[in-house]
């Protein structure tokens, strides 16, 4: 279809170059035929003229002068002054020397005129062959009569006067149409009823198509005009064609080559160049490096403000990195990784003095659509002799350190170093356990009390997950929870931990207690949630009452809609939804005022300053306060001193948890009632004192960090659920 509609534009302007061709074409025909009308009846006029005057001549020179007296006759000087006495029918019959010596005459007064030169006199004989007899003080004869003769065109000029007894006429034409040269003419002499000769005249036609050059030129102007606006109409359609296409080419060629959005080139040229270098390095024994580049949080950004300003955002990057690595090879490998291939034997000192640089370089924050957006990287670096000079080996070393600076807070770089290999080999050993650890039921269920803080009276339950590997013993939740995040298994596990903490829940002696379930951003799907809460509680016949689903700020953002739709199917079902680590994240009231939640946790970092930094309590007591006015239900995190008991009572707080009430047990040998025996005794009318020291702050500062690394490891285990 393609080549058919191209070879029908093409027909189309071959088409209209033919049609304005032959238009063009038609006028110079036109104009040719006129013109050689007009120049043909010009001649033909004065042959006729020059015949006339010719006759008269010797009729009226022969009869009043005698061959002695004709040279003084005084003839008069222009034969246009001769009186006209109508044209002679047959001139008179002369001797052949007293015709000849007329026609001298008459021939000297043809030479007064600017606009008429004699070419020569052709005699005849009696039998009527030609005997030349020529002009030799005209410029234009020829040096004899053969050469007369052969002038193209001058025989048949000649037989025709002589076999018509009348002028003939050659006119001369060019492609404008105009006079070539003077037009010749052959006057036929006659002697009596006899053709005696001819005389051959140039006759200058010069004055004749004045009144039409303006005209002519004009004609030929537009007929110039048309035929090269033809050929540039042709040319343009032709031009815009191969322009379309020779763009469409470099568009094609630089897209397959270059990410569209950053102009950078793609994995392909970066794999290409790569494999160059390397070979050349190999060659020489030199070390290239590359750096794989990983923009930090950049799914939150995209989240937060819209893809647009994602795209700007990395649009940024790709100038920054621009700028910072300058003539080495820079490229988008994928959505948000870079990579940079230094080609020169580079030190390992200048190296990393090029990656600190494209950190620093991150420090000023970019300003987009009015809002300054920070911008953070992470950065892997390997070397090629350390990856033995193996494309596939070299990028494989970058991504183990680009993971390592990632794990180690962003916004750094890390250079590759052969213990990451155990690390990742590791990974990959605890991902394969992973799998088997669902099917071999090798995680258990810790559970942390609450309690309501007005009366100290045991509420519920929150649930934390466990791995008891059969060879390595147990694993922290924060080496298993990423790794399960990444092998897509969080789903899978946080269905059996909702499954199996309903099924527990259910069994309890005390159908008041109340179990909490945290759902994080990575396993929360709108439309699936709710399908599985319900099939958990339908299951294990535990009371929507009873079970509580906690979710934090950050999973709002992505798609708040439906998000909210979803939180809302789950709440009438009877479920209590809660706001978990409030104050964070975003906090933003729009989601208070947007969702109804049941409860707002706290966070522990912020019960942890209690009582020992201002801004803390009194964030702590608006928290409170804002909770108490939308009769929501508010539960502290990490509460470990009395101090922080009685401050968070005196603010109105509902519910605690956190080490100074209980440690995260397993119930499944313990009846869930027991934890009410192990709280400590406390004075609730006790007035908080921030000088002085508790005993329980004195226990928790002794064990500092044995509780902070608790702490952390009760946080981060907390269950993933979808």
């Amino acid at each position: 279809m393609n080549g058919l509609r191209r070879f029908k534009k093409l027909a189309g302007a071959a088409g209209g170059f033919l049609i304005v061709v032959a238009f063009a074409g038609a006028i110079h025909s036109a104009n040719l035929w006129f013109s050689h009308s007009l120049y043909s009846r010009d001649a033909m006029d004065d042959a006729n003229r020059f015949e006339r005057e010719l006759k008269e001549y010797v009729s009226t020179a022969g009869s009043s002068l005698t061959a002695s007296s004709a040279t003084g006759s005084g003839l008069r000087s222009s034969i246009d002054t001769w009186k006209m006495t109508g044209a002679v029918e047959d001139s008179p019959l002369v001797s052949p020397a007293k015709l000849k010596f007329l026609v001298d005459g008459f021939i000297r007064h043809l030479e007064t005129h600017d606009d008429v030169h004699t070419l020569a006199v052709v005699w005849f004989s009696k039998d009527g062959d030609q005997d030349a007899t020529l002009k030799s003080e005209t410029k234009t004869a020829p040096s004899d009569a053969d050469a007369l003769l052969t002038m193209p065109g001058t025989r048949e000029l000649l037989e025709e006067a002589r076999r018509t007894r009348k002028p003939a006429i050659k006119v001369p034409e060019t492609f404008t149409g105009g006079a070539r040269g003077p037009s010749t003419i052959a006057l036929p002499i006659l002697n009596g009823s006899r053709v005696a000769g001819v005389l051959v005249v140039f006759n200058d036609q010069k004055t004749t198509g004045l009144f039409l050059t303006d005209f002519l030129r004009f004609g030929l102007a537009i007929m110039i005009a048309l035929c090269a606006t033809a050929m540039l109409l042709a040319g343009f359609f032709v031009w815009v064609r191969f322009r379309d296409r020779l763009k469409d080419s470099q568009t094609i060629q630089f897209l397959a080559h270059h990410d569209a959005l950053t102009g950078l080139p793609n994995r392909t040229v970066f794999a290409t160049k790569l494999n160059e270098a390397l070979r050349l390095a190999h060659a020489k024994a030199t070390n290239i490096a590359v750096m794989l580049i990983d923009v930090d949080k950049f799914k939150q950004i995209n989240d937060t403000h819209g893809h647009a300003v994602g795209d700007l955002f990395l649009q940024v990057i790709a100038d920054r990195l621009r700028s910072v690595f300058g003539n080495h090879t820079v490229a988008r490998l994928s959505g948000d990784e870079f990579a940079v291939l230094i080609a020169i034997d580079t030190d390992r000192k200048a190296l990393t003095r090029l990656a600190a640089t494209m950190i620093e370089a991150t420090r000023t924050p970019t300003r987009i659509s009015g809002k300054d957006l920070q911008i953070s990287l992470s950065i892997g670096v390997a070397q090629a002799r350390e990856a033995t000079w193996r494309a596939s080996r070299l990028l494989h070393c970058a991504d183990l350190a680009l993971y390592r600076a990632k794990h180690s807070g962003r916004s750094t770089f890390k250079w590759y170093s052969p213990d990451m290999d155990a690390e990742a080999q590791q990974r990959k050993e605890l991902e394969a356990d992973l799998r088997k650890a669902l099917e071999q039921d090798e995680f258990r269920l810790l559970y942390q009390p609450q309690f309501a803080l007005a009366d100290l009276r045991l509420s519920g339950y929150e649930t934390l997950l466990r791995w008891e590997h059969p060879d390595k013993g147990t694993i922290s939740p924060t080496i298993f929870i990423p790794i399960a995040e990444e092998a897509g298994l969080i789903e899978e596990i946080g269905s059996w931990v909702l499954n199996r903490a309903c099924v527990e829940a259910a069994a309890w002696t005390d159908s008041s207690l109340t179990i909490a379930v945290n759902v994080s951003p990575a396993q929360f799907r709108p439309g699936k949630t709710e399908e599985r809460v319900a099939h958990a509680l339908k299951t294990s016949g535990l009371a929507p009452g009873r079970l509580e689903i906690e979710i934090t700020e950050s999973l709002l953002i992505s798609d708040t809609d439906a998000v909210v739709k979803t939180l809302t199917h789950v709440r009438e079902m009877g479920v209590s939804v809660a706001m978990d680590d409030f104050g964070t994240g975003y906090s933003s009231l729009s989601y208070l005022s947007r969702f109804p939640f049941d409860t707002i946790k706290i966070d522990r970092s912020f019960v942890a300053t209690l009582g020992k930094n201002r801004t803390t309590d009194a964030v702590v007591a608006s928290i409170v306060g804002l909770g108490r006015s939308l009769g929501v239900t508010i539960t502290a995190e990490g509460v470990e001193n009395e101090t922080q008991v009685t401050l968070l009572r005196a603010a109105g707080c509902d519910k605690v948890q956190g080490f100074l009430f209980g440690r995260p047990m397993d119930l499944t040998e313990n009846d869930p009632a027991t934890a009410q025996a192990r709280i400590p005794v406390l004075d609730l009318d006790a007035e908080p004192d921030a000088e002085t020291e508790t005993e329980a702050d004195a226990d928790a500062n002794a064990e500092d960090d044995k509780t902070e690394v608790a702490a952390q490891e009760t946080e981060l285990a907390r269950t993933q659920v979808a």
